[in-house]
Order: structure tokens, then sequence, then C-alpha cells
């Protein structure tokens, strides 16, 4: 039987949800998201070099530029590789893509830690993640012979990419079904804007266990757990404004949705949703009971393969509006980056994306100590909150274009005060 698999196409259009990101990014925001491992020897650049080169052929859909087109942007094959980058002490500043030989990520490296920062135009957390885990083990292979066992995580840089993987799985599981998209403006942080060159960095360390520990005894997810956290803190912080109508604003995070979870598909490009539980402070006070008993109850209804289908499908069906497909793309960008302001970040007070627990196989986990998540600031939004867990340590890692540290210090004091443990680092300037 012929398996071979056809040749990575020239060009791509942009997935559904990568759409928007061309259109919305500015001088001094590109949507960005980072992930990192830390081994247990100082990393080696030549090989590092060589281990991109072979995971790049492994990813065509990292392999990609972004151009403009008549109607829409559109995604074309290069050659080559990124040059490597030290690494830097504020991570996930705006990438200059010119400056970046086009490519829409960039790997750096500093002592014992290898990092990928991506624009959200190429993949999702999930699909980072893979390249990351991929990159790492043909690191490992080719300084230390390591044999890593291959996965759909892990992916065999020997094998030609497999169409799947490059599909536009929203295009491909939309339904006819559409819902509104309205919703509340909510309650912002504000403070004393940051230079937009540095982002503020607060990562807390945590035991896993004991975080899971909290949230099986109050009956919820460690997901619902932490967003209930998060929202209390904003909620404190809000309380203590001068404005009545801000003070009144609903309260709600982000929470981002693997679309993976529902559907039988492997792509590595975008494929994920999000729902925003929160709070309407309006309605009186809240004590942190009804904020948990409230998100577990928006997420059972609202994290459905059926909502988030009908919202998926939303989307979709806009895209296929024949009047917007035939509106060239000067009149679009405008368009769509109203859009993008007016149902994107202000419909949420700051966002939790939590890749869950990290598992690498054996003859890989004894070279990596630590992994780490984070996200560059929204473009409305200062402060962001990104998580993973990785052998019994759970990393929180918060982003902040704002020089106040209120959000995270307000967070990881409650985590504290509820008998949780909690290691803080920094990258902040003295």
């Amino acid at each position: 039987m012929n398996t071979k698999q056809p040749a990575p196409p020239e060009w791509f259009k942009l997935d559904n949800a990568a759409k928007i990101y061309p259109a919305a990014k500015s001088r001094n925001w590109t949507a960005l998201f980072r992930l990192s491992a830390t081994l247990t020897e100082p990393v080696d650049p030549a090989i590092l070099h060589e281990a991109q080169k072979s995971t790049l052929k492994r990813f065509p859909s990292f392999a990609l530029k972004l151009r403009r087109g008549m109607f829409w942007y559109y995604l074309e094959r290069m050659e080559g590789e990124p040059a490597l980058q030290q690494d830097v002490a504020n991570p996930c500043v705006r990438m200059n893509l010119r400056e970046n030989r086009g490519f829409m990520f960039r790997v750096r490296y500093h002592e014992n830690r290898i990092a990928v920062e991506i624009f959200h135009v190429l993949t999702d957390g999930t699909g980072g993640l893979c390249f990351l885990k991929t990159l790492v083990a043909e690191y490992l292979r080719l300084r230390y012979g390591a044999s890593i066992p291959r996965s759909a995580e892990i992916l065999d840089c020997s094998q030609p990419p497999k169409a799947g993987e490059l599909e536009d799985s929203f295009l491909k599981y939309a339904r006819n079904v559409s819902r509104s998209r309205k919703e509340s403006v909510a309650y912002r942080i504000t403070g004393t804007p940051e230079d937009p060159h540095y982002m503020n960095i607060t990562t807390g360390l945590l035991p896993a266990q004991a975080v899971i520990d909290q949230a099986k005894s109050r009956g919820v997810s460690v997901n619902d757990f932490l967003t209930a956290v998060l929202i209390q803190c904003v909620y404190q912080i809000q309380q203590k404004e001068h404005s009545r109508r801000r003070r009144m604003q609903p309260v709600k995070v982000c929470v981002p949705i693997n679309l993976r979870k529902f559907y039988p598909t492997h792509t590595l490009r975008n494929f994920a949703s999000y729902v925003n539980p929160g709070i309407e402070p309006r309605y009186g006070e809240y004590s942190f009971d009804e904020i948990l008993t409230a998100v577990r109850h928006y997420m059972g209804l609202e994290a459905t393969e059926k909502m988030l289908n009908a919202k998926m499908s939303t989307n979709v069906n806009t895209e296929r509006n024949k009047a917007l497909r035939a509106a060239p793309l000067f009149i679009k960008k405008p368009t769509m980056k109203l859009a993008f302001l007016l149902n994107g970040d202000r419909n949420a007070s700051t966002i939790l994306s939590n890749l869950g627990y990290a598992v690498l196989p054996d003859e890989m986990a004894k070279y990596v100590t630590r992994l780490d998540f984070l996200l560059g600031s929204l473009s409305l939004n200062r402060v962001t909150c990104a998580c993973i867990s990785y052998q019994g340590t759970m990393c929180i890692n918060f982003t902040r274009a704002i020089k106040e540290p209120t959000l995270e210090r307000l967070f990881f004091t409650t985590l504290v005060q509820m008998g949780i443990p909690v290691t803080i680092e920094s990258n902040q300037r003295y």
C-alpha cells in the first residue's frame, strides 16, 4: 500500500482563527506566546541549530511567511530557518517579521533553556507545545544519542508531514448554525504603562498536587478553581475603584478551550475557542464560594461541543459571507480590526490559558527539569496569565504591560492563604 504523503502546498490560507491577527497587530503589539524547556545541562547552540532545521522540515506550517493578497492575507512557504537568538530577560515583546527573515516564530536559548516564541497566526498553545517537544527531542537525539519514542505530541522528524496536520479544522467541523457574539464589556485593570519594549513577568511555582487537592475538595476542576481565584482577585481590585460605573462592570476571565478534545483531528494549526466565565457586581457582593459556583455552572453550559461549535460556526459563516469575501483587503482590514476590538479583549478582564499537565517519555524527561508557558500582553488587557504543569510542579506565569504588580500579588497571596505554598520568580527591574 502506498502511504507516501503529498508534498505540502506552496501557500496556505490562514485558518479561521488566524485571520484576525494580521489585521489586529500594531506597531507595538503582536499576538505572541512562548513555551520553554529547561534542561539539565547548558544548551549547545550549534546542535540546537541542527535540531531546528530537522524540526522545521517536519512542521511545514511553521516555515511560512505572511503575505498580503488582494482579498485576504495568506501564508507562503519559505526555505531556510530563522537565526537562533540569545534569550532575553523580557521575552514576548513585539516580533518584527522583517528582522526575523519573515518567519513568524523565533527560537531562543540561554544557559540550560530552550524557548520558542510564536505569532498566533501559525498555531495555538497545543500546536506550539508539540513543536517545542519535537525540537527538544531532536536536540537531545543529536547531542546525547537519546532514543526518544515518537507520538502525536513528539513528532518523528524522519517522517514526512501528514496532510491532516495542515488542515483548517474550523472549516472541516463547522456546522450551519450560529449564535450571537454580543457580550457585555468587562472591567479592565489599568495602571502605569510599561515601556513597550519591556514585559514584566512574575512566575509562581506550586506543588501541582496541592492545587489538585484544593480543587477536588471543592468539587471543581483545577481550571475552574484557578479561574475563580483569578476572578476574585480582579473583583477585589475593582471594588477599590472610585468610579461607580467601573465598580459595576462585569468581571470576566477569558479561558481558551482546546477544540481537539471534541473532534478527531491532528491539525497543528489553530484549533481553539474560548469562554468568558465571570460575575456581575451590580447584582451584589460575591463570596469566593459564589464565584466558584458561577464558574462551574458557566463552564458546564458553555464549554461543550455544541455551544463551542455554534461559536466556531458563526465565525466560519462570517468568513464565507459573499460580500465580505468580495471586499478588497484594504476595506476588510479596518473592519476586522474594529470587530476584534469590539468582540475580543473588551469582553474579558484578563485571560487564563492552561495547557494542563505535560508528560514526557522517561527517555526525554531525565534531561528536562522544567516547562514554562507564557502569553504576551493582549491588545487591551495589560495583564495575562498562563499555566502548565510538569513533574509535579505547576508553573503559573503572569505577564504584565503595566508597572503595578497588583493582580499577581493578590493571586499568589490568595493561594498561600489557602495553604498552597508558592515560590516566586520575577524579571522585575529595580
